[in-house]
């Protein structure tokens, strides 16, 4: 049986940006959430003719049909569904490093830690934006997700 669904577990920011770069690339794709889907990103995957579901996994389909799961950062490693995905050696990969595969000739600048990221980010990205660097993009926990300002093709992500 071949295996060439791209499952994206989780209908938030992150899922739905995942799951419309993944279908603007032509590939198969599916949300799965556990939870309810907000009305903007359910209305998003309408758009792009995306299939899903919402309040609940219908695990034995995925199990038997993904080729790749992508993981949004809300969903816990310790998650036993995960867990079993993981032993049955489907790849399993977050929002990010798939978003990654899709970059050429960019540049990616993180900033981590405890204290400041948002601030030191937004300062970055203007620093850059105003002097001549006009394909520069903002993502993860500032707004839109890594893999929606892929799709606008920037040059420097954050």
């Amino acid at each position: 049986m071949k295996k060439d669904l791209i499952v994206i577990l989780g209908g938030g920011e992150s899922g739905i940006g995942a799951a419309i770069l993944a279908n603007k690339y032509g590939l198969k794709t599916f949300v799965s959430d556990s939870e309810k889907i907000p009305n903007k990103y359910k209305n998003m995957l309408i758009k792009h003719q995306i299939s899903f579901e919402e309040k609940g996994h219908s695990r034995k389909f995925i199990m038997k049909k993904a080729s790749k799961i992508i993981k949004s950062p809300g969903i816990s490693v310790k998650n036993s569904f995960l867990k079993k995905i993981k032993y049955m050696g489907i790849p399993i990969l977050s929002e990010l490093e798939f978003g990654k595969s899709f970059l050429k000739k960019s540049y990616i600048i993180s900033i981590t830690g405890s204290n400041g990221k948002t601030t030191t980010s937004k300062l970055i990205y203007n620093i850059l934006k105003n002097n001549q660097k006009q394909t520069v993009g903002l993502a993860g926990n500032i707004g839109n997700s890594f893999s929606k300002e892929i799709l606008k093709k920037k040059k420097f992500m954050y």
